[in-house]
């Protein structure tokens, strides 16, 4: 009996870590094997296809994918689940490009309907999906626990007891403080990176801890990604010097091991970066 293809699915894949995710994956998986590469611009998701196509890597199948809507992202599951009947390898690693040129309220909506509201999207639809083996990561980096929020602020993030709905009312709640301009008297960061970051991670561990058990007995992973600093557009306009930034590639290098070797159950619901579990609290 043949093993069916590995099917591979990224999202904000059209640039940046993304883009080298599944460059990555493409260089190292079958040629048999099925890779999406997803964003929300149909144009540039395109195009990015055709530029791996043109360094010579097997196909890619481009698919616009916006992970603020419901529908789009339950659509693309459906037709996932349709087409192949599972997924193995998810990783929700769209963002929205904050601008220092902007206010905080003017763009905190957009930033965690993409980065969060998006990720518990993309866990509701695609993490049923998964077959055997099969791995979900969320990108979020190391500002992602919390030892960057003050103590009285650590129940709203209390990711033994609450679900993934309580973690989205949370964020929503926090976009609504931040837009009235009340988050920071409230003790929130100054930076709603911070915060974002925290929930995307939150939103790994709720998961995992709901799908432990089927996820022990199916060998499945469920982890979030630190890449470390990465020189992309994203993050330019945040930081002075970059000179010891990874280029994408190298990123994307670091992280293939988690998508593609032997599975370390001290991972499971952790952030993991370069192998290497930071602690959530």
């Amino acid at each position: 009996m043949v093993d069916k293809p590995r099917v591979g699915v990224v999202t904000g894949a059209n640039q940046g870590i993304g883009r080298a995710i599944v460059k990555g994956l493409r260089q190292r998986l079958d040629s048999a094997d099925i890779v999406y590469l997803t964003g929300r611009n149909d144009a540039r998701v395109e195009a990015a296809a055709a530029e791996l196509a043109a360094e010579g890597l097997p196909p890619v199948i481009p698919h616009q994918l916006d992970v603020r809507s419901d529908e789009d992202v339950a659509s693309f599951a459906a037709a996932i689940a349709d087409r192949h009947g599972g997924a193995d390898l998810v990783f929700s690693n769209a963002g929205y490009r904050r601008s220092p040129d902007l206010s905080r309220g003017a763009q905190v909506r957009a930033f965690i309907d993409t980065n969060n509201l998006g990720a518990t999207r993309m866990i509701r639809a695609f993490g049923p999906l998964l077959r055997p083996g099969g791995r979900f990561f969320v990108t979020a980096s190391d500002f992602g626990t919390l030892r960057g929020l003050g103590p009285h602020l650590h129940s709203r993030f209390d990711t033994a007891h609450m679900t993934l709905d309580d973690l989205d009312a949370t964020m929503l709640d926090y976009v609504d403080l931040v837009e009235s301009g009340r988050d920071i008297a409230a003790g929130w960061p100054e930076s709603v990176n911070v915060p974002s970051k925290i929930g995307q991670v939150a939103a790994v561990r709720i998961y995992a801890r709901l799908q432990a058990a089927d996820a022990a007995r199916d060998g499945i992973l469920i982890t979030a990604i630190c890449p470390g600093l990465v020189d992309t557009p994203t993050s330019r306009p945040w930081f002075t010097d970059m000179s010891g930034a990874q280029t994408p590639d190298q990123a994307a290098a670091a992280i293939m091991p988690l998508a593609l070797e032997q599975v370390r159950p001290e991972h499971y619901g952790q952030l993991v970066q370069f192998g290497r579990v930071i602690p959530w609290s």
